[in-house]
């Protein structure tokens, strides 16, 4: 029996996506909740606003409240509770998009398809398990507002203030061995209305008086994570992003040092300092850095790219470690310019006894010339995208593929 692909067009139902002018909205419904979170979070990667319900008894108060766009019916609920739920969210007066997620292709699958255009709803293709990210990404990316994303002003006094703000994170590795070597903390905002943002659309000048307030949340709620990830998963070494500024004001720098934990088992935090924020105050971020080491903190030198020789020749170098702009690892095994920038930076590294970060790694061919390079840490796409805390301690111990064979 095959099942046929039923479209939105097919059945003169147009689609519900994009009419608020704002990220579309799914209520993700399964009795197994580590399949709701897989599913949850791969549709906020799409800037979906995500929404769970175990049952169908929970779906007329959702529906109510998220006024969801689309439901996800997960593969553990059967043919009669689906079709029940089909029912009680049309009593609701929900009149999106339905996708079924199951082993196979079923007479009770098909019933469902069924009942749910008899109901007026737009049933997109079932998705068949086991299925990867990608496949569920290809079945929604299609549906979302064709318009570009939006842009919200939220002044982060109030993203503050209502806790939309929260910590991702990206895994660094052992570029010889691929294995684990710490998690780059990237701030995110997620909005009730925009889901989550990324900071380009939020964060405020360096000059905004907000700013301060930022950096500490930064640092506060990396140091909650890391021990979220302490009980969790075990300890991860974390660096976070701060402006030069911050570690320029004497009380702040004294405040950071009175978060780092004095568990046994935190390694230390290392700052990450944008390259030309540094050159800007290099003589007195040497000596913060100098000062921060002796509290368990190092700091990092973020972005580097041509302007590396500004670095030459400094009688001290207390930095832990210089990561290469993206700019110039991305493509660089078939760009000769890119990858002799990328050799001089490692060779000041080794220089100085710092560890050197190759970032933005996308595809096999520009890890093989980074391993090539020399460089020590490899950090991008290829390996991992950012990720929710949970999700992230959910994946730290997950082996990386080895892209060499």
């Amino acid at each position: 029996m095959t099942i046929t692909t039923i479209g939105m067009q097919e059945h003169g139902i147009s689609a519900a996506f994009g009419r608020r002018k704002v990220s579309p909205r799914a209520c993700i419904i399964d009795g197994k909740q580590h399949l709701r979170a897989f599913l949850a979070d791969t549709l906020e990667e799409l800037r979906f606003v995500t929404g769970e319900c175990g049952d169908a008894d929970d779906l007329t108060m959702r529906i109510a409240d998220q006024q969801p766009d689309l439901l996800v019916i997960g593969s553990s609920v059967g043919g009669v509770e689906a079709a029940r739920i089909i029912d009680v969210a049309c009593n609701a007066g929900f009149r999106g998009s339905v996708m079924l997620i199951s082993a196979r292709e079923t007479i009770a699958q098909r019933a469902i398809l069924h009942h749910g255009l008899e109901r007026g709803l737009t049933m997109l293709p079932p998705l068949s398990t086991p299925f990867s990210a990608r496949m569920l990404r290809e079945c929604i990316a299609p549906l979302l507002p064709q318009e570009p994303a939006p842009q919200p002003e939220v002044d982060v006094a109030e993203a503050l203030k209502t806790g939309w703000l929260e910590l991702w994170y990206q895994r660094k590795l052992d570029a010889r061995s691929l294995t684990p070597c710490g998690a780059e903390a990237l701030v995110r905002m997620r909005h009730p209305s925009w889901g989550v943002v990324v900071p380009a659309a939020f964060l405020p000048d360096h000059n905004d008086p907000n700013f301060r307030a930022l950096s500490e949340f930064v640092v506060a709620r990396a140091m909650a994570d890391w021990r979220y990830l302490l009980d969790h998963h075990g300890p991860v070494d974390l660096s976070i992003n701060l402006p030069a500024k911050f570690l320029l004001d004497i009380q702040a720098v004294e405040d950071l040092c009175a978060w780092i934990p004095r568990h046994p088992a935190f390694g230390g935090l290392i700052i990450e300092i944008d390259a030309l924020e540094l050159a800007q105050h290099l003589d007195a971020m040497i000596e913060t850095a100098q000062h921060l080491r002796l509290h368990n903190v190092a700091i990092a030198i973020d972005k580097i790219g041509a302007d590396w020789p500004d670095l030459i020749s400094r009688d001290a170098f207390p930095f832990v470690e210089l990561k290469v702009d993206r700019a110039f690892v991305t493509g660089c095994a078939d760009d000769r310019l890119k990858r002799s920038v990328c050799k001089r930076i490692v060779d000041l590294a080794v220089d100085y006894g710092a560890r050197c970060t190759a970032t933005g790694i996308e595809s096999r061919s520009d890890y093989i010339a980074a391993h090539e390079l020399g460089f020590d840490l490899l950090q991008g796409y290829l390996f991992g995208k950012p990720m929710g805390l949970k999700k992230f301690a959910r994946a730290a111990a997950t082996k990386p593929l080895n892209t060499l064979d």
